[in-house]
Parts: C-alpha cells; sequence; structure tokens
C-alpha cells in the first residue's frame, strides 16, 4: 500500500481543492468520508480513484481492506484525513469519486421528487435518502440547490445517492415535460386552491416540488402544477422542515398507491 505522511504532497494539496465546487466541477471527482459511504461506493461500482486510510481506520475495518485492498488503497496520516475533512474528527478512511456521466433521459414516468432551491445541505440529503427509503423513481434539483457533491449533502444522503437517479436540471422545462407525459404534478403550497394531501387519491406515478425553506415553491412553478396541497398544522409550530414534510408526503402516496 503506497504511504503518503506530508500534507504538502501534490496528490493530497489537489484533493483539498474538492472542498470547494467549482474545484469539484473542473476535475470532475468528489471527497467521500467514512468507512459507510465508501463501502457503498465499492458496493456501486462507483469509479473509486484512492481509498485514504490511516492506520486506525485500518486496524478498525481490518477485515474488510484486506479483501478489498488494491491499488487504490493510500496509507495517510490523521493529519492528512484532517486536513481533506470536513468534520471534528474523521473516522479513518475516506475516498475520492469520479464524477458518473449523466444520462439525463428520464423517460417521464413513476415517481420523482423535485427540489425547488433547497439550499441546506442537510435537507437535500435527507429528502433524498428518504426518497430512496420510499421508492421514489429519481430525484431532480432544480436551480439554486445545493450540490449534492457537497460533503455535507453526501453524509446525509448515507449512499442513497449510489441507489437512485439524481438530475440537476431546470425545474420549468421538466414540469412541462411531466405534464405532456401525464404525470400529475403537485406543489407544496398553502394557498386557495390548495388541498390537505390527505385528501388526494393514490397515485401511479406523479411529480411532487418541494420548495424553498423560507420562500417555499416558486410562485411560476406554482402555476404549472396540477395541484397545489398542503400539510395540515394541529399543533403550534409555524410550519413543518422541507425534508420533514417531504418525508411524510412520499410516505402518504407510497402507502395509498394505486396497484
Amino acid at each position: 500500500m503506497k504511504e503518503i505522511l506530508s500534507t504538502k504532497n501534490a496528490i493530497v494539496k489537489e484533493l483539498k481543492k474538492l472542498k470547494i465546487k467549482k474545484h469539484r466541477e473542473a476535475q470532475k471527482r468528489y471527497l467521500i468520508e467514512g468507512f459507510h459511504l465508501v463501502e457503498e461506493a465499492v458496493k456501486a461500482d462507483a469509479e473509486i480513484e484512492w481509498i485514504l486510510c490511516s492506520r486506525r481506520g485500518i486496524e478498525e475495518w481490518s477485515k474488510w481492506v484486506s479483501t478489498h485492498e488494491d491499488e487504490r488503497f493510500l496509507l495517510v496520516t490523521e493529519e492528512i484525513l484532517s486536513s481533506l475533512s470536513e468534520v471534528p474528527t474523521p473516522q479513518g478512511m475516506m475516498a475520492v469519486v469520479k464524477m458518473p456521466n449523466v444520462e439525463t433521459t428520464l423517460g417521464y414516468s413513476g415517481r420523482w421528487l423535485l427540489l425547488d432551491n433547497i439550499q441546506d445541505p442537510g435537507n437535500v440529503g435527507t429528502m433524498i435518502r428518504t426518497a430512496d427509503a420510499a421508492g421514489m423513481t429519481g430525484v431532480i434539483l432544480g436551480d439554486g440547490s445545493a450540490d449534492i457533491y457537497n460533503t455535507k449533502v453526501l453524509r446525509a444522503m448515507q449512499g442513497s445517492n449510489y441507489h437512485l437517479p439524481i438530475f440537476q436540471l431546470p425545474l420549468k422545462t421538466i414540469v412541462d415535460q411531466f405534464k405532456q407525459h401525464d404525470v400529475p404534478v403537485f406543489g407544496t403550497e398553502l394557498n386557495k386552491r390548495a388541498v390537505s394531501y390527505q385528501t388526494l387519491p393514490g397515485q401511479k406515478q406523479y411529480a411532487l416540488i418541494m420548495g424553498n425553506e423560507g420562500k417555499g415553491v416558486s410562485a411560476e412553478l406554482l402555476t404549472m402544477v396540477d395541484q397545489s396541497i398542503y400539510i395540515p398544522i394541529i399543533g403550534e409550530a409555524e410550519s413543518l422542515n422541507v425534508a420533514i414534510a417531504a418525508g411524510i408526503l412520499m410516505y402518504h402516496f407510497l402507502h395509498n398507491k394505486i396497484e
């Protein structure tokens, strides 16, 4: 196993740049942190360039490392992992993964979650993970949404980005295409024409738009939806967290799905 001892190493210097979106896009690769995410990437046959392990990490996951070790593995110091990590105490394993070449042909069928300007990385990651759990067909991130290769998004997704397709596309065009393919589009908004989600019938396929944490779904997109829906607030809270709301709606539609 090749060993790197200095944070001034040329490889390490290049990897540090991956903390910034523009460098991730330029290099077409990203960092993942922790054994679970590395394991998920390996299981999914993601194109992994390097797997960085400290001696502590190798000892903790010795059986897995011995089974998978190849030329991609690098032995690095804890100091190097800390310089690359976004968390106070790195787990002892990281990986450098190449971004996939995404095929943008959606098919416009099935059950889709659309994120309109969702800016909080934790919310984006949690919603994608929930969409994975609820068996959604895929997720589409519109303009302004957090980058899926942001390390906070990656941690919140917990590997779900390897389980279902995720696209970053203009939602106005996508919504229009769903409607042309007779896929009903729902948007979350409390307005005069909105109905409680509990009144909706089951759907074999649909597109659900969740909006920005503070502003909600954009007014332009709301004019395009087939139906605005809302979740009734029973207590004194002003609103629900957008990721929680998305989970409620996706599982409602799943439970009431027409067979």
